[in-house]
């Protein structure tokens, strides 16, 4: 027999409605780019993964994985990004209209954990005619993480394991980790201000691993994503 003449059964399992299968959660991260000593290289993706993975599970919404592409303002030098037309044009938009001609999905939640990939929301309504679906963009984990590989990263990483609390004392390092705050990224810190106030404050007060913030963290973008799931349906 043909698998397409197969009844699925969509109102199975613990799920919020059998039609939230047509709701698709996928990460948006950044899979090369510095995080200091504590951290790994792709620590966005991570971060994002798990919290685009954990709604997916706890509302029934499919979980479509990660974009493997991530952009950057050109003023931020601490990785290797695509220009944003090119992850715009090349990686999403080809992958999301593959996702909904497979799966049916009709709309689509796109969980961001990198800064520099705010470039795109001006492109949300232009990826939204071009795939035929709604587009939400969650910034959740960016509004709240506060200055790069600091104390809201190193506390959600510290929470999933991949922050290595041995590296902390050479984290501080700016010198030779200038991305950490940006307190070394003079272009950043010239061009943004918001940047350069919280270098200042990272030279001045420095960061600290916090396991009940990062726990915080990470529930409460789950909690903010599952909310939007619930809106769309």
């Amino acid at each position: 027999m043909s698998s397409n003449n197969i009844k699925l059964k969509y109102d199975s399992g613990n799920i919020l409605s059998k039609d939230v299968h047509s709701i698709g959660i996928i990460a948006l991260g950044s899979h090369r780019e510095n995080h200091g000593a504590a951290l790994p290289i792709d620590t966005d993706s991570k971060i994002a993964a798990n919290v685009a993975l954990n709604v997916a599970t706890k509302t029934g919404a499919t979980f479509l994985g990660i974009f493997y592409g991530a952009t950057e303002y050109d003023y931020i030098k601490h990785g290797h990004h695509l220009k944003k037309d090119e992850l715009v044009n090349k990686q999403i938009i080809p992958q999301l209209i593959n996702i909904k001609k497979q799966l049916n999905i009709k709309s689509v939640i796109i969980v961001n954990g990198h800064g520099g990939n705010n470039l795109i929301i001006e492109d949300i309504d232009k990826i939204s005619k071009k795939t035929e679906l709604k587009i939400i963009f969650n910034n959740s984990i960016i509004e709240s993480e506060g200055p790069h590989a600091c104390t809201g990263e190193l506390s959600m990483g510290a929470v999933l394991g991949i922050t290595d609390m041995t590296s902390l004392k050479e984290h501080e390092n700016f010198i030779k980790h200038p991305e950490v705050g940006m307190v070394g990224l003079k272009e950043a810190r010239d061009n943004e201000p918001i940047i350069n106030k919280e270098a200042l404050t990272i030279e001045k007060e420095g960061f600290e691993v916090n396991m009940i913030l990062g726990q915080d963290m990470l529930e409460n973008a789950q909690k903010e994503i599952i909310n939007e799931v619930k809106k769309l349906l």
